[in-house]
């Protein structure tokens, strides 16, 4: 029904909203003066670029990390530089779109084969006999 590679693949930049501060941690003046920290806010129900049902997905499935406004907001600060931290939280969008459109595989029941029965049952009686001959011998 959905792809999710054309889905993660399309052009978001213009929804985004970037923000930055500063970083927390180690890091001397790089930290203490520079704003590395870039955090993305993605709003879900006023994009113009996912369709109706595409919205909807996305909103059941990440009810547990959107804000109550339909916000969804993404954190990177693992970069020295601002540049790089930013290209991250987009990577990370991406990532967590194509999750949201995957559907896993369905998984069918299987059967044991008789094969695999016959053996499984051949194995327990060896082993049931070789405990049994370890017993003293009952007079």
């Amino acid at each position: 029904m959905f792809n999710p590679k054309e889905i993660a693949q399309r052009d978001y930049l213009p929804e985004f909203e970037f923000q930055t501060s500063r970083s927390s941690g180690p890091g001397g003046q790089n930290v203490n003066k520079v704003e590395t920290r870039v955090s993305l806010k993605f709003s879900v129900p006023n994009s113009s670029i996912l369709s109706e049902k595409e919205r909807d997905r996305l909103l059941t499935k990440w009810s547990n990390r959107l804000s109550s406004e339909g916000t969804i907001a993404i954190h990177s600060e693992q970069h020295r530089s601002q540049l790089r931290n930013k290209e991250e939280t987009i990577t990370s969008f991406r990532k967590l779109i194509e999750l949201a459109f995957f559907d896993p595989k369905p998984r069918r029941k299987s059967k044991p084969s008789k094969g695999s029965i016959r053996r499984r049952l051949d194995s327990k009686k060896k082993n049931s006999d070789k405990k049994s001959n370890r017993k003293p011998p009952e007079y």
